[in-house]
């Protein structure tokens, strides 16, 4: 009889969704969330054969550890909290979570992008100031508001998230350019035009990025790329905090070297208190807690797809593999 897989979920409270168990034999257990200390012990005293992480880091060393190891369940898209070479070295499969976030995370790029075109932070905090109630006309003005039909958005990636967010742009009048590390397939049939990183940067109204982090896209967009920008750009970035240059965006936003962005990610999560974007108290700036993907029917598809990994693995025909 073949034995039943051990399964440790190490941070189960990360999904806030129904997780079902795999429809095979299996001793499942779960955790709320796991230190990293205390990692190496749950799974090796569970002689765990499958480990469920979504943002618990599983390093060499830890792999080291940990012999009866055979898969390794990323609940996420991102998956450098494994070391990706170990895990290839000792024959650890590990799988991650795509296009589940399709309609969520492009609809906050969008509400990022709209509030600060339409200067929404800026005009609440003049009505909270009382300077609606004091005004001699029936109206308020003071921050330049501007439409977003007719300009140009410019797209840094275009998998799944960057498409769906370019489909938006059309809907709303916007042009397209994109920047892909890959020829894009038909452009033209999705009413976009690929560019150069250059042209991209530099004459576009809104910047979106869509890309994974890895060494090539660390700090893509630092001091010398911000004032490259256009003085009216905005900057969204719904992907990965260390794309950008945190210090180098500060100090942008606050000389006006561009005009103001929005934020779904920090390099460090959840951050230190001492976060220079964290403590940006200005009207052009819109910070949100890395909640971009979490609508409850993303989060759903999410859990849904994790179960379906293990479960093509344990079948023996593995999908979203990344090693």
């Amino acid at each position: 009889m073949t034995e039943p897989h051990r399964i440790v979920f190490l941070d189960r409270d990360s999904v806030i969704a129904s997780v079902r168990k795999p429809a095979f034999a299996n001793e499942w257990a779960e955790y709320p969330s796991t230190r990293a200390g205390d990692t190496v012990q749950r799974l090796r005293d569970a002689r765990a054969t499958i480990a469920i992480t979504n943002k618990v880091p599983l390093s060499a060393d830890d792999l080291a550890q940990l012999p009866d190891l055979k898969l390794i369940a990323v609940a996420a898209t991102g998956t450098n909290i494994v070391d990706l070479q170990a895990a290839r070295r000792r024959g650890i499969v590990v799988t991650n979570i795509r296009n589940y976030a399709v309609h969520t995370l492009p609809e906050h790029t969008f509400a990022l992008i709209l509030a600060l075109r339409r200067q929404l932070i800026a005009y609440r905090a003049d009505i909270e100031a009382g300077l609606w109630q004091k005004s001699e006309r029936f109206c308020l003005f003071g921050h330049p508001v501007a439409d977003l039909a007719g300009s140009r958005l410019g797209l840094f990636g275009y998998g799944a998230l960057g498409k769906a967010t370019a489909q938006i742009a059309r809907a709303f009048g916007m042009e397209v350019i994109v920047h892909n590390r890959s020829p894009l397939a038909d452009a033209a049939g999705d009413g976009v035009r690929e560019a150069g990183f250059d042209e991209v940067l530099e004459t576009s109204d809104v910047i979106s990025l869509h890309l994974p982090l890895t060494d090539q896209t660390r700090n893509m967009i630092s001091a010398k790329e911000l004032i490259r920008m256009k003085r009216n750009a905005l900057l969204i970035n719904t992907a990965r905090g260390g794309l950008v240059d945190e210090v180098a965006l500060a100090d942008a936003l606050s000389s006006g070297l561009i005009a103001g962005a929005g934020f779904d990610v920090l390099i460090t999560e959840p951050p230190p208190a001492d976060n220079v974007l964290l403590n940006l108290r200005l009207p052009n700036f819109i910070l949100t807690p890395h909640s971009a993907w979490a609508s409850a029917q993303a989060m759903q598809t999410l859990a849904d797809q994790l179960i379906d990994n293990i479960e093509a693995w344990q079948a023996g025909a593995p999908r979203n593999v990344v090693t």
